[in-house]
Formats: C-alpha cells, sequence, structure tokens
C-alpha cells in the first residue's frame, strides 16, 4: 500500500521536507500546523493565541478534507504550546472545532519560531 503526499488544493508546498499530510491506508497523519494562511503564507492572529488557534484548526481541516477526511475521523491531537499561560484561550478555541467525543490529545510547552503560538497536528482514521 503506497503512502500518498496530501496538499490542500492552493496551499504552498513546503520549502522544508515535509508534506502536509500522508496516507497510507485508511490513516492520516496531519502534520503540524501553525497559524499562517495557506494562500499567503503570512502569520495570523498576532500575540493573540485564541486567533491563532482557530487558523491552525481551519488548516489542520484543510489538509483533512484533502485527504477525504474530517474532523469527525481524527482520533488523536497534538498541541504545541509556547506558553502555559495559553492553555485556558487555546482549549476554548480548539473546542470550537470537535463534538463530543473530543479527540486523545497531548498538549506539551514548546518553542516555535517567533510569534507563533500553538502547533497542532492530527491523527484521523477513515472508515
Amino acid at each position: 500500500m503506497a503512502k500518498v503526499a496530501i496538499h490542500p488544493e492552493g496551499t504552498k508546498i513546503p520549502t522544508v521536507p515535509l508534506t502536509h499530510g500522508i496516507r497510507k491506508g485508511n490513516i492520516l497523519q496531519v502534520a503540524g500546523q501553525v497559524a499562517v494562511d495557506p494562500t499567503t503564507n503570512e502569520r495570523v492572529g498576532a500575540d493573540d493565541v485564541t486567533e491563532q488557534t482557530r487558523q491552525v484548526m481551519r488548516n489542520v481541516q484543510a489538509v483533512l478534507e484533502a485527504g477525504g477526511a474530517t474532523l469527525d475521523d481524527v482520533v488523536m491531537c497534538r498541541v504545541h504550546l509556547t506558553d502555559l499561560a495559553h492553555f485556558g484561550e487555546m482549549n476554548d478555541a480548539y473546542r470550537e472545532f470537535f463534538e463530543e467525543s473530543f479527540p486523545a490529545r497531548t498538549t506539551v510547552y514548546v518553542g516555535l519560531p517567533d510569534g507563533l503560538l500553538v502547533e497542532i497536528d492530527a491523527l484521523a482514521v477513515l472508515d
């Protein structure tokens, strides 16, 4: 079974060695997404973790859809935050995108490139 690279239509192909997503069989792994508008490659949300989280989740959703999945197919997310103080705001924005029952999730605190406050990757299993 071959791996298939997933790039949402209209997005720029990353200049680093990764793809937006990889699908193999019924598994779709979405690479870590950050708060960048995929059509302009410009950062969204300045210093606002809520708006950045919303953009990140829209980016995750676009990769899922390009790979034939939806947020309902997501079984696991990893959230990378730069500041523990952002946890509550990130959670509120993240919650806007999922219905009960939520995917399993791990949240870690990391350094990200300047101005980026959150990065999220997702694992989806399609029926």
